[in-house]
């Protein structure tokens, strides 16, 4: 399936605050990312309490130690909700 890809305004707030070198995993990632979210290799794995807070399966990929990404799928569009470390899987 082809989806699209949009990213709410926290992601590239936070985005923006990451190391270089984060910014570049980041990046990386994002190439995998853009052709199957569920890349092995990007770790991703369902985070239950956003699960539930947003009422859809949202979900985690591992960029690097404790960096992830947070994101959902709404039809045909991948929605990149935060960036960070941990934190980010609070509401």
């Amino acid at each position: 399936m082809k989806h699209r890809y949009i990213a709410q305004p926290k992601f590239w707030t936070n985005y923006r605050k990451l190391s270089v070198s984060h910014q570049k995993s980041a990046q990386a990632a994002w190439r995998l990312f853009k052709i199957d979210p569920f890349d092995p290799r990007l770790r991703t794995h369902r985070i239950n309490l956003l699960t539930a807070i947003f009422r859809r399966p949202v979900y985690a990929v591992v960029i690097e130690g404790d960096l992830r990404a947070i994101f959902y799928i709404d039809g045909d569009t991948v929605v990149t909700v935060n960036i960070g470390s941990h934190d980010v899987y609070e509401a």
